[in-house]
């Protein structure tokens, strides 16, 4: 299966399942940016349940920006508070202290584009997984996949329907299983057991 998706930010688990199935993948490099989806945002378990950390983008004059060109607000310490979120969310997990200084580093540089960022969670993530994925990126947008798979629609989490079976999570206790969060919740409760997770799964 070759696939079409977007580079997201520390991306869902349904896009490393996509990802774990696929031969091939190709990211989507020519759309233009969309608000108020995971190509800036990701969602976590914390103590009082499904928590969503955005990274704050500088707004453009332009109508319709790529997203490529699509810059970070770095004034705000969103870092900072991102990686503090994690601890709280995820400092109990089996996994954590494992993959913490990999995953630190992300916050440790200041990055522009949200494009580079999103590439450097997702390279980051797949070492730590132990995991290998072949990717190339368009250089042209095309309304339709053309050959592809296209699991595009996987960056707006509302249309994004899968459901995955249970793995244990830190406060399910509380809350319960809550669903198709950001790869690094699989990664931090299932260490590198999370890529036979990915495989069994279906989309």
């Amino acid at each position: 299966m070759n696939i079409l998706l977007h580079p997201s930010y520390f991306p869902s688990i349904s896009h490393f399942v996509a990802m774990a199935k696929a031969d091939t993948i190709t990211f989507e490099m020519e759309d233009n940016f969309q608000k108020q989806t995971n190509r800036n945002r990701m969602y976590i378990y914390s103590p009082n349940g499904i928590q969503m950390l955005n990274i704050p983008v500088k707004h453009s004059t332009e109508p319709h920006q790529k997203f490529k060109d699509v810059r970070i607000e770095n004034d705000f310490d969103w870092r900072k508070n991102h990686f503090k979120s994690l601890e709280a969310a995820y400092r109990t997990s089996p996994f954590f202290e494992y993959f913490e200084d990999d995953i630190r580093r992300i916050f440790e540089k200041k990055h522009e584009f949200i494009m580079d960022l999103n590439f450097q969670t997702i390279e980051i993530v797949t070492e730590c997984l132990g995991a290998k994925f072949n990717f190339e990126k368009t250089t042209e947008y095309f309304h339709d996949a053309n050959g592809l798979t296209d699991y595009r629609s996987l960056v707006n989490g509302k249309k994004d329907l899968s459901v995955f079976e249970p793995y244990t999570q830190v406060f399910d206790d509380k809350h319960g299983f809550l669903n198709n969060l950001s790869i690094l919740d699989l990664l931090f409760n299932e260490g590198r057991y999370a890529v036979e997770y990915l495989k069994s799964q279906n989309l």
